[in-house]
């Protein structure tokens, strides 16, 4: 049933699918405390397009603190806000100018510290993002290094070099940049002339450090202790694989490779194998904030990295407590994909103690409703429904998988993604850089719609309030959170189901993964004792694994039978 209400003694349900296999296990260790990050849900915050509060246009830290209830209420256990720091947004924010400030646009430290209190007083953890890779070309320490010229200590916090060539016309090494071109700019010496070349693995106003320096960890070790002080409960970390570079900076072996992904493809730039001291030393500045007052702080990785045995590495004991699981999220439409992936998290990320961090959704990345529907399906089914029912029953899934998930928001909405901005709305860089809408990320980005029925939708307040920052497509009207909260049948709802029944089920807690026999493109699994939750990728209606009507399903589902495209939970016992 759709948007069944949780209840205190869920019926149970007999299995019907074969016997048990692959005892896959997630568990917490015998003896060992619960943590609270170990399975929270989080909901990431893209602050620009989340709600405005002044009319401007775009999204701030007041309209977060306003929006807090509303998420409560779905069921999160916290927040992650995206960079809110000083900036000249080049890469809205992403280029930071500031590490322990606030952008006047998104408010001031008082703003923050308004709503780090509000989540607290509702139960929500508040996590900031904190990018160490690079900074913004306006840092003070690059324009310093600027000024100061070659040879100076300034120029030794980031990646300057002379160039090739006879008169150092050519960048010093072959690297492209993730996000379209070289990844080395020439600067002007302050006598005038063409000068040394700095390395920007994004964009030129993205400059990166240079960890090697100790001043660099020394910056990121006090901007760390100025948000723990101010009550924040952890950190996103962008582009946790990166930091250290290769020290002799050679050719990359396959440079196009390096420009056509946004992945770590060049291994001299990226999972360096220092890059795990700096999370052992960050690792321990929260084990000394916990120690103070009982409070955890999480430390959780953007981790890019081929396998799920390299990403394990991340998460050893006394290095990040988390690291996103991209894998999931990339993964095709297809049952032995999927189980595939899972499989190998459960392998390879579990063994280290820590818990998997699934993600289906994130601000680089097409939404899942629009990514799910294609390929076109042969029986010409609408794509926009496909997509959406994919979506949901992949939501389902994500959520009935121990460990920790991250939500992005707009995707209990079901948001699909806006394909057609016009080229003159969009400020993606990988836009302004490379000229093709190919990996543009502003489809995912646009302002959420709250009510109404034209733009700006409540997303912006005042009486003649600007125009949000990305045009809203008319067809937002159908996605307002206004619509789904009494839309007992809508994507809203079924996040809503989910994470009260994750919240209050023990089979939804830390314990095994045993997959079931299951038919092709059905993929079926047992958590705890007694929780079934199976995925049906195919078209065609099949079976269902367990006798009687399920306690929550993605769509409807008569009992005994499990539809095309959906997801379902049924219990079949009590613990």
């Amino acid at each position: 049933m759709i948007g069944a209400p949780v209840e205190d003694n869920p019926p149970r349900a007999t299995a019907r699918f074969g016997p048990l296999h692959s005892p896959d296990t997630h568990s917490t260790p015998p003896g060992a405390p619960h943590h609270w990050w170990r399975d929270a849900v989080i909901y990431q915050v893209y602050i620009r397009s989340f709600l405005d509060s002044t009319g401007d246009g775009i999204g701030d830290l007041a309209g977060v603190a306003a929006g807090l209830p509303y998420l409560k209420r779905l069921g999160v256990d916290g927040i992650w806000l995206t960079p809110f720091y000083p900036s000249p947004q080049h890469d809205h924010g992403y280029d930071v100018a500031d590490y322990c400030d606030v952008d006047p646009v998104y408010g001031d430290l008082a703003a923050f510290d308004r709503l780090v209190a509000q989540a607290h007083r509702l139960g929500l953890r508040c996590l900031v993002d904190i990018v160490p890779n690079h900074c913004s070309h306006q840092h003070p320490w690059f324009q310093q290094a600027l000024a100061d010229g070659p040879g100076s200590a300034a120029r030794g916090r980031f990646h300057f070099a002379p160039g090739r060539g006879a008169d150092g016309e050519l960048p010093p090494n072959n690297w492209r940049a993730m996000f379209g071109g070289p990844a080395w700019s020439r600067v002007v010496e302050p006598d005038g002339t063409p000068g040394e070349w700095y390395l920007h693995l994004f964009t030129p106003e993205q400059p990166d450090f240079n960890w090697r320096h100790p001043d660099v960890a020394q910056h990121f070790e006090q901007a760390l202790r100025f948000w723990l002080d101010r009550g924040v409960d952890g950190f996103r970390i962008d582009v946790a694989a990166g930091l250290y570079k290769h020290p002799d900076l050679p050719d990359s072996p396959d440079p196009e490779a390096d420009e056509r992904s946004r992945d770590s493809v060049n291994p001299l730039a990226w999972n360096q194998p220092e890059v795990h001291q700096v999370w052992r030393a960050w690792r321990a500045i929260c084990e000394e904030y916990t120690a103070r007052d009982g409070r955890e702080r999480l430390l959780v990785g953007e981790v890019s990295v081929p396998t799920a045995a390299e990403h394990a590495r991340y998460v050893r004991p006394d290095e990040l407590h988390q690291a996103f699981f991209f894998h999931l999220l990339t993964a095709p439409w297809d049952a032995e994909a999927f189980q595939r992936v899972i499989s190998d998290a459960l392998r390879d990320i579990a063994g280290t103690g820590s818990t998997i961090t699934w993600v289906l959704n994130n601000h680089d990345q097409v939404r899942s409703v629009t990514r799910y529907a294609a390929p076109a399906p042969a029986d010409g089914a609408d794509l926009a429904d496909l997509g959406a029912a994919r979506a949901r029953a992949a939501a389902l899934l994500m959520l009935a998988l121990p460990g920790a998930a991250y939500i992005y928001q707009g995707e209990e909405l079901g948001l699909p993604e806006v394909v057609d901005l016009p080229d003159e709305a969009l400020t993606d860089p990988i836009f302004r850089r490379t000229g093709s809408r190919a990996k543009v990320r502003d489809g995912c980005r646009v302002p959420l719609p709250w009510s109404g029925h034209a733009s700006p939708f409540g997303f912006t307040a005042g009486d003649a309030p600007a125009r949000p920052w990305l045009p809203q497509p008319d067809w937002f009207a159908d996605h307002t959170t206004e619509r789904a909260l009494v839309d007992t049948t809508s994507f809203w709802h079924l996040y809503r189901d989910a994470l009260h029944l994750r919240h209050g089920l023990p089979q939804l807690g830390e314990g095994p993964v045993r997959w079931l026999d299951s038919p092709p493109q059905v993929l079926a699994f047992e958590r705890g004792e007694g929780l079934v939750c199976a995925v049906n990728f195919g078209a065609q209606p099949v079976p269902a694994p367990v006798d009687g009507a399920p306690l929550l399903a993605s769509r409807p589902c008569p009992p005994g039978t499990l539809p095309g495209n959906t997801a379902a939970w049924w219990v079949t016992a009590t613990p």
